[in-house]
């Protein structure tokens, strides 16, 4: 059982670096099974660094992004806790392709700003920051709802500021209560990035499509699935891996 992450992480670089199946004499040019998986694969890796890129930069971005909301949706002033809540409730409440497009097409059809070529992978990166934000705010509030009030209060004998509380006592246990939750979000991340094909933006799963339509075959668009899986077994084993760290009652 524990050789299947190694597995999983082996395969998964042979998907990143082509090149190393050229190094142990495997072709392109072979018309067996083989060369068409790796002429498949070398056709795909433009879109597998970029939906790699697109996945880094959103939990980059999301991840504080949504720490802050979940201050503000904790604040003691009315105002902004209601303003963090709607924030919340249109982001999930709403697809996420359509957020896509209107942060795409906003600028253009509000402010009139022609649309760059590059602009949809900009484009991506926002519209995956804030929507994920919003869940990764929600996953941190019920985190630091769960740290038992009695700890705020002994924090506050001991002198400690409400920062110093924060760092030090609540912040350590809610990253340990709320990792089930993040892995999840960051599995649903993975898949969720083939949906920025709304926006032009050619991640691999969209690359797997057009390769299958022009070959018109099938097995492009399960090899981009089969990566998905490989992808989701690192991160699932990674996080797993984090989460028996942090159980600090664990014998």
């Amino acid at each position: 059982m524990k050789k299947k992450p190694v597995i999983a992480i082996a395969v998964f670089v042979a998907f990143l670096i082509p090149g190393t199946m050229t190094s142990c004499g495997f072709s392109a040019d072979s018309e067996s099974g083989l060369g068409w998986l790796f002429s498949t694969i070398s056709q795909l890796s433009s879109g597998i660094w970029l939906s790699l890129a697109l996945f880094t930069f959103t939990l980059i971005f999301s991840m504080p992004l949504g720490l802050l909301v979940c201050f503000l949706r904790r604040s003691r002033f009315k105002v902004v806790e209601l303003i963090a809540k709607f924030y919340i409730s249109i982001m999930r409440g709403t697809p996420l392709m359509l957020q896509l497009l209107v942060v795409y097409f906003g600028p253009y059809y509000v402010f009139r700003i022609p649309l760059s070529t590059e602009y949809n992978f900009y484009a991506a990166i926002i519209g995956f920051s804030i929507n994920y934000a919003a869940y990764f705010a929600e996953i941190y509030r019920s985190g630091i709802e769960a740290v038992p009030k009695g700890q705020y209060e002994a924090a506050d004998v001991l002198g400690y500021s409400r920062s110093q509380t924060f760092m030090k006592i609540v912040f350590p246990q809610m990253v340990r209560h709320i990792l089930p939750p993040v892995t999840n979000e960051i599995i649903t991340l993975v898949k969720d990035t083939s949906l920025a094909f709304a926006i032009a933006f050619v991640e691999m799963f969209t690359m797997a499509k057009q390769i299958a339509a022009a070959d018109s075959n099938i097995m492009p668009l399960f090899v981009a699935g089969f990566f998905y899986y490989v992808f989701n077994l690192v991160v699932a084993f990674v996080m797993g891996k984090i989460e028996k760290k942090m159980n600090y009652y664990q014998k």
